[in-house]
């Protein structure tokens, strides 16, 4: 079957002809749009993908700099809210009659390669106290549709090399326009759903396979959105650039719903061109500094409400429904003028007070360069829980001061609670960076850290004439709680190699009575009365420390002085010695700990990644070692990112047997990609952004080989992660653990 669509013919054509007869002219039509078809099935979608995904790179690099002017119009919606609309962190706060507002920008946005986006809002006005979208949208405005992720890491472009992998392209027609030409309509879908990728269609110069429109559509997170890029006129100095953006977004959280609208014009004054190829960039020597490549955020802080210069700067005049939701606003902001003399503090705003306190994350300004925050006392993102852990809780306090020189200082405070081990752990720390540009640091922190038993009463247990793993069910070897004092300095010598150096101070006490825990136990004669000798009221150590760390073709970015190392392609080498000293400020504790750690992260496609780390530790003097603990293997009872460790400790490991063995050797891999196995499984998985494997393996003094094989779910709300241990080959444990990943930036 076949469709003829009649187009008009160009100016300059029927000028040529125009003594043809109007059938003739009409049939010269059919027959040139008949031609395009023909030609267009000449060559094969996946042909013309090839040549774009080859091109890509070339235009994504291709300008160099910019300036332009940016106008956004934005208006929102609500279209259902409750109680909890007001404790949506990232939302703004309205009154409860309100449910429409526009917000009007107009910015200065200087763009330099590869990815700095600094964008400064000049003026602005709308029906809000002050420049708000709806959360997670920002990004959306700096596309620049010929990178492989359209936002940051997040949403695979088509234009991608090997996109061909998750997408499935379809060459739907070809037209010719009276301006750009033949043009390829080339649409995209994901071949599994998955909030990395989108749907959508874009418009392809034949000529020079330039992208004229790119439209899409998809999900991220909290939001579906809908956007559609019209780009600059063909073979102007603006061909690789957008010049319009549409954005159409909804939001919906808890039973609140939002839907925003956002049109966005450029104008660009300046444009640069880069004047080097990819080739000659990569033959000019190695250069680790990646401060082009930091992405600047929106600085709306000099930003005046100017109604009249927007009405003078608008592309486009206001809709009637826009310019009504201005009037309304200055109508409701009349009546509360009128009102305002008689209202008084009342119990519903009071109540709102305290709820933002306890469910909002709060900042301070101090003075003009020191800064206050804390999080929220009902925060999800601080809960976690596990087989090992349990159930526990922290809560984080920051106070930040800049000074002119770059220099700053902060003090942080954490405190957590293990439901579990119905324990308190709290934390002070002061860094002050002195040193910005080699990431000097002086570092003191005091706290008390988990609880730990007595590697003397550990060595008593090994006479039990056994050949089995210690049942620690039998005796709880937690008995000595531990306040802890460390001064350090870290030092970048050069890019990549930094020392720190500093001293360790650790004050152990019982937790409770010795007699009562030993009374419970079945044990030998022998072994309870080597038990009672070991324990003494109270063990001071105190131990001087160095730790190197290195890592080879260290990538970095510059903030002004501050310097931020990124990533390599090597893996970071870690090398940590700590000697404890007998006699200084009561020492008793004479011991040596030596570890090294090397773990490397390797982006193995475009979204799949790979993780191994690898360690070994060991007390080498142990004439008076009391207690096992060592830096680089030890169990946190309290939240941390799962980012953080998740793939570099073992999840269904017994805590007790961290400070078990003098020495210890461990590897762990984890493997990082969507797609494994939900996708043979489930039909919808598209909130799952990525699958993990784990394999943990460890050997220790009575416990060895211990393996553990592990499988997780990453998802924007919960990442979730199940494993399976085996002890000596003959005993299968299981372990798992939960994190809240919703608003985690």
């Amino acid at each position: 079957m076949y469709f003829i669509v009649f187009l008009p013919l160009s100016q300059t054509l029927a000028q040529k002809h125009t003594k043809l007869r109007p059938c003739r002219i009409i049939l010269f039509s059919i027959l040139l749009q008949l031609f395009n078809v023909a030609n267009a099935q000449t060559e094969s979608v996946d042909s013309i993908m090839e040549r774009m995904h080859q091109l890509a790179r070339s235009y994504a690099e291709s300008v160099k700099e910019y300036t332009a002017e940016v106008y956004i119009k934005s208006q929102m919606d609500i279209i259902k809210k409750n109680r909890g609309f007001r404790y949506i962190p990232g939302l703004f706060r309205i009154k409860d009659d309100e449910n429409r507002f526009i917000v009007e920008t107009f910015s200065d946005l200087h763009y330099t390669a590869p990815n700095i986006y600094d964008q400064k809002i000049k003026v602005y006005t709308g029906t809000l106290q002050e420049v708000k979208e709806i959360p997670g949208i920002k990004d959306y405005f700096h596309i620049n549709v010929y990178k492989p992720f359209l936002i940051g890491r997040k949403l695979l472009s088509p234009l991608a090399p090997k996109s061909e992998k998750y997408y499935v392209f379809t060459l739907d027609s070809v037209t010719t326009d009276l301006q750009q030409g033949d043009e390829y309509h080339i649409s995209f879908k994901p071949r599994n759903k998955s909030l990395q990728l989108i749907e959508g269609r874009m418009v392809v110069s034949k000529e020079s396979l330039s992208v004229r429109r790119f439209a899409f559509r998809g999900k991220s997170e909290l939001i579906d959105f809908s956007c559609d890029i019209l780009m600059g006129e063909l073979g102007s100095n603006q061909e690789l650039l957008p010049t319009n953006h549409n954005l159409a977004v909804s939001y919906a959280f808890a039973g609140n719903v939002m839907e925003g609208y956002y049109e966005t014009n450029i104008c660009y004054n300046d444009i640069l061109f880069s004047d080097t190829t990819i080739t000659s960039r990569t033959s000019r020597g190695h250069n680790y500094n990646l401060t082009a490549s930091f992405k600047l955020r929106c600085d709306n802080s000099a930003y005046k409400k100017d109604y009249e210069r927007i009405d003078s700067l608008r592309p486009h005049p206001l809709s009637q429904s826009e310019m009504n939701i201005y009037k309304r606003k200055r109508q409701n902001d009349s009546i509360m003028n009128l009102r305002n003399d008689t209202i008084t503090f009342s119990n519903k705003e009071l109540w709102s007070s305290v709820g933002d306190f306890f469910l909002t994350d709060s900042k301070w300004t101090l003075s003009e360069n020191t800064v206050l925050r804390n999080t929220s006392l009902l925060n999800p993102l601080m809960f976690s829980y596990s087989k090992t852990n349990g159930a526990s809780y922290r809560l984080d306090l920051k106070v930040n001061s800049r000074f002119q020189n770059k220099q700053t200082l902060q003090v942080r405070t954490r405190l957590g609670y293990n439901f579990t081990h119905n324990e308190f752990y709290w934390n002070v720390g002061t860094e002050y960076k002195y040193w910005p540009e080699h990431l000097g640091t002086l570092r003191l922190n005091v706290g008390n850290g988990n609880r730990i038993g007595n590697s003397r009463i550990i060595d008593k247990l090994k006479e039990i004439p056994t050949d089995s793993v210690i049942d620690f069910d039998r005796l709880n070897l937690n008995l000595f709680k531990d306040l802890n004092f460390e001064i350090s300095n870290h030092l970048e010598i050069i890019n990549g190699l930094s020392f720190d150096v500093g001293f360790m101070f650790h004050r152990r006490t019982p937790a409770a009575p010795p007699d009562d825990t030993f009374r419970t136990a079945d044990l030998p004669e022998n072994v309870q009365e080597g038990l009672q000798v070991n324990v003494r009221p109270k063990y001071i150590s105190f131990a001087p420390r160095i730790r190197m760390e290195w890592t080879p073709e260290q990538y970095y970015f510059m903030n002004g002085r501050q310097k931020t190392n990124l990533h390599s392609r090597f893996p970071t080498f870690i090398l940590d010695y700590e000697r404890g000293i007998k006699g200084v400020f009561g020492s008793t504790g004479v011991y040596e700990r030596i570890e090294f750690d090397m773990q490397h992260q390797l982006r193995t496609g475009l979204l799949s990644n790979l993780y191994y780390r690898f360690g070994a530790g060991a007390f080498t003097n142990r004439e008076e070692t009391y207690f096992v603990d060592f830096t680089n293997f030890r169990k946190n009872n309290l939240p941390q990112d799962w980012n953080d460790e998740i793939g570099g400790v073992f999840q269904a490991l017994d805590g007790r047997w961290y400070n078990a063995s003098p020495y210890y050797i461990r590897g762990h891999i984890t493997y990082e990609a969507p797609f494994l196995i939900l996708r043979h499984l489930i039909k919808y998985t598209r909130h799952v952004q990525h699958e993990r494997l784990y394999l943990n393996m460890l050997t220790m003094e009575h416990l060895g080989p211990y393996f553990e094989i592990g499988y997780g779910i990453g998802t924007f709300v919960f990442d979730m992660g199940l494993f399976l241990s085996l002890e000596k080959f003959n005993k299968i444990g299981f372990g798992y653990k939960f994190t809240i990943e919703l608003f985690n930036d």
